[in-house]
């Protein structure tokens, strides 16, 4: 972890009566003067983006300024997080987190490891705010963290290549496969999918079974209720392998990052990614007006549209030093202003109804394409239990370079949904 943030202690006596009172106005509540020196917060932070950072930083900065308070954010690789947080909630934990909502945060509500924060949910009103992305954080009716930015995942492509080539979105399997042929005629990869990082691939497979089996059986596969083997998900890996066999992925995926496979949609190498609004981060800023976005082809008629859409999410640990401070501290991320500035280099779409939202072209096309969705998942690695999602996210990257290896991939698959859900 590399701090990024530490600015000089202040403390409440430093204020000034001014200051003390726009913190009072504010709804801030402060310990007497004599405990200022644990007026001290620190934040853990798996944002890569920098504006992001930079955004953080500057509400920390704000932050301490009215609350007389000392704020550490200690920023961390992102895929590196997802290992640490299962040591630092129980061994060293911050007061305050970034993490995933669904099933990746109610793992850690069910050891006990993330604060019942629905006491300020309830005083700041967020419930009203909010609508049904609470619903993103609620376990047994109690909130355990606040929701951030929704992630939508679809096709992304780039419309001046579209229009160079001669290519159209598709919007059926059939003609999924028919760019796919027309894209590789004209020198591109089809579909860039880099799957070094793994989770890709299980976007990748939550997209076909959607779009095959549904919602209700997608999430009863991710809740342990449904086997691996069983004929309903034989269709999946059929069309899957069927599309791998025609090359229309991105060769020797499992050498590339999500950032690098973008790469090949940026140098116009690439017809489709499938990937949430965060791609645009890759893109320079003057080429992002060319992104289009388009939602998965339909397979099977009259299945769907179910799509993937995933929250992000903040969090109090349970053993953290200062709940109170991190309290004041969500409080004041969480308004409108400070979490749109938070938000505007990520992608998503804000949680909050009441946020003014700045006009994103992107965006607008993924509300567009959206209209219509019938339900919604979240990720594999978020619907699933965490140590089933680590199986099938190896599993997934594992298929997408050997299919042959089918059979064995899900039987392994298999035995462990067995031994997790003891089914």
């Amino acid at each position: 972890m590399t701090p990024s943030h530490r600015p000089t202690r202040r403390q409440i006596v430093q204020m000034g009566g001014a200051a003390l009172a726009s913190a009072a106005a504010g709804g801030l509540s402060f310990p007497a003067i004599g405990q200022n020196k644990a007026r001290t917060l620190t934040l853990i932070s798996e944002r890569s983006n920098a504006n992001t950072r930079a955004a953080l930083a500057a509400i920390a900065a704000a932050f301490e300024k009215q609350a007389g308070a000392t704020v550490t954010i200690n920023n961390m690789d992102h895929e590196a997080h997802k290992t640490a947080i299962r040591n630092y909630l129980v061994t060293s934990p911050p007061d305050i987190c970034f993490w995933f909502s669904g099933n990746r945060m109610r793992s850690f509500v069910k050891r006990g490891l993330f604060d019942d924060i629905s006491d300020l949910v309830e005083r700041e009103k967020y419930k009203d705010a909010l609508g049904y992305a609470a619903s993103a954080v609620t376990v047994d009716g109690k909130q355990w963290g606040l929701p951030l930015e929704a992630l939508p995942w679809g096709m992304f492509y780039r419309k001046d290549v579209f229009a160079e080539k001669g290519l159209s979105v598709p919007r059926t399997f059939e003609q999924f496969k028919a760019m796919g042929v027309k894209a590789k005629a004209a020198g591109l990869v089809p579909i860039a999918m880099g799957t070094k990082e793994l989770w890709p691939a299980a976007g990748w497979f939550d997209h076909m079974n959607l779009r095959i089996n549904g919602l209700d059986r997608h999430l009863a596969l991710m809740n342990g209720e449904m086997s691996y083997l069983d004929p309903a998900l034989a269709p999946v890996f059929d069309r899957w392998e069927e599309l791998i066999r025609a090359g229309m992925f991105l060769p020797n995926g499992t050498s590339y990052g999500w950032q690098q496979a973008g790469a090949f949609l940026v140098q116009k190498k690439a017809a489709m990614m499938d990937l949430g609004p965060f791609i645009a981060g890759v893109f320079p800023p003057e080429e992002k007006a060319q992104i289009g976005f388009a939602a998965f082809p339909e397979i099977v008629p009259g299945v769907g549209p179910y799509e993937d859409i995933a929250y992000n999410s903040v969090h109090i640990p349970a053993k953290a030093a200062n709940k109170a401070l991190a309290r004041e501290f969500l409080a004041f991320f969480y308004r409108p202003d400070n979490l749109a500035a938070f938000l505007k280099s990520e992608s998503g779409l804000t949680p909050r109804t009441d946020m003014k939202v700045e006009p994103d072209p992107l965006l607008d096309q993924v509300r567009s394409e959206f209209k219509g969705v019938k339900g919604t998942a979240q990720y594999y690695d978020r619907d699933t239990d965490p140590d089933m999602a680590q199986a099938g996210l190896n599993a997934f990257q594992e298929f997408s370079a050997a299919p042959e290896r089918r059979k064995q991939i899900l039987e392994r698959l298999e035995t462990t949904r067995k031994r997790i859900f003891k089914a």
